[in-house]
């Protein structure tokens, strides 16, 4: 982690700074993101968007150089970043103030690239899963209370104002009930200081596996889920990988799907719908899992899969997500 010393940057004329320059109260709430590691709600830091600041000999954009300090020392340019949807800077092309709160903003996974200490998200699986990943689950066969399969269960509920669900999965075995999400963000976690959203940490497990129980207490702040106008991304809150595989992220034309490694601070986008309904065709078990849902996306926590690892399916995986979305035209 950086420290405030290596640099300077303006505040307001009229305000009570720091040495460096800061706004007190701006500074208190950059503290408390850092100190937290993003896992605390923290106000947005808003400061001139023109003004830039030095870092040894370089000059660079407040938010970037607060980026590059706290988080990703090898960070160099903007265009390297994505604001969370948190962020009162999300969306706005050329805002006069824009916020610098560095755990506002998560590194953007370069697809194609490989390496697996590059840090982007790089296809680490290169040859095809030989069983659907719908047999490797048993999704189909799974029974929630009162003998209805989860299928009927959201059929027969007739709310289509979900635009996905959540189901967590412990190697063979599914934990808890579907989680139906009608907000446009989620947090997925095990321990998240003022957690909101699904908590895997209160699902009651009856595994007794000793790499279960050690992989689930590595999910920590676990993921975010947000479904935005481009798609639907992923962010990695939590101090290790997690692995990600989807339709929409490989090649149209490939005869396999990949699986993506996802580093620490980094986001992807896991889904796109245009891409997805462009790929949909009858009968084709990889692309249409289930009649209902359209389009899955498997996510495994620390660990990876496929036929370059030693877990050939996710099944084998310890602590594992399907997001499971509503392809109506209405989600």
């Amino acid at each position: 982690m950086g420290t405030l010393g290596d640099f300077s940057c303006p505040a307001k004329p009229g305000t009570r700074k720091s040495k460096l320059g800061f706004p007190e109260r701006q500074l208190e709430g950059l503290l408390h993101a850092v100190e937290s590691r993003g896992g605390a709600r923290t106000p947005c830091l808003l400061l001139p968007a023109k003004a830039d600041s030095r870092l040894g000999q370089h000059w660079y954009p407040l938010p970037v150089l607060l980026c590059k300090v706290f988080r990703w020392p090898d960070l160099r340019h903007s265009a390297e970043v994505k604001r969370l949807c948190c962020c009162e800077s999300y969306g706005k092309a050329h805002p006069e103030l824009v916020c610098c709160n560095p755990h506002h903003l998560s590194r953007l996974c370069e697809l194609g690239r490989r390496g697996r200490d590059g840090g982007d998200a790089s296809p680490l699986a290169d040859c095809p899963d030989s069983v659907p990943s719908s047999t490797e689950t048993g999704g189909t066969n799974c029974l929630a209370p009162g003998g209805l399969s989860d299928s009927q269960v959201l059929q027969d509920s007739g709310d289509r104002s979900h635009w996905c669900v959540v189901a967590y999965w412990e190697e063979k075995m599914r934990v808890g009930r579907l989680y139906s999400v009608q907000e446009p963000s989620l947090d997925i976690f095990y321990d998240l200081p003022q957690g909101n959203g699904f908590c895997l940490g209160h699902l009651n497990s009856d595994n007794k596996s000793q790499l279960v129980q050690k992989v689930r207490s590595k999910i920590g702040y676990g993921i975010q889920l947000t479904k935005e106008v481009d798609g639907v991304w992923v962010y990695n809150r939590s101090s290790y990988p997690i692995f990600i595989k989807s339709a929409t992220l490989d090649n149209p034309d490939s005869r396999m799907l990949l699986v993506h490694k996802v580093f620490p601070g980094f986001s992807i986008k896991a889904f796109d719908y245009e891409k997805a309904y462009s790929l949909q065709r009858p009968n084709d078990h990889e692309f249409m899992q289930q009649p209902w849902t359209g389009f899955t996306v498997q996510i495994s926590f620390v660990k990876g899969w496929g036929q370059c690892y030693t877990r050939q399916f996710i099944s084998s995986c310890p602590c594992w997500l399907e997001v499971i979305f509503n392809n109506g035209v209405d989600s």
